[in-house]
């Protein structure tokens, strides 16, 4: 799916892999080795999240389309 929320990916020192997290949509946050592994992991994520939205009648926030790399 093609999808607008933003994502924010991060390096985290703790965990020793990136971060990506999607602030519009409570708990959704997943890593990766990559920048690029977090980004798709967030991106797969998100999707599922939407699906299951829609399924169970959950209200979906509007998405603002903004994305960042750290």
């Amino acid at each position: 799916m093609n999808n607008r929320y933003e994502i924010v990916v991060y390096w985290s020192s703790q965990d020793e892999c990136f971060l990506a997290e999607v602030p519009e949509l409570p708990s959704l946050i997943t890593d990766g080795q990559t920048r690029q592994e977090a980004l798709g992991n967030a991106e797969e994520l998100i999707d599922a999240y939407i699906v299951t939205a829609r399924r169970e009648a959950w209200p979906l926030p509007e998405a603002k389309g903004r994305m960042a790399f750290a």
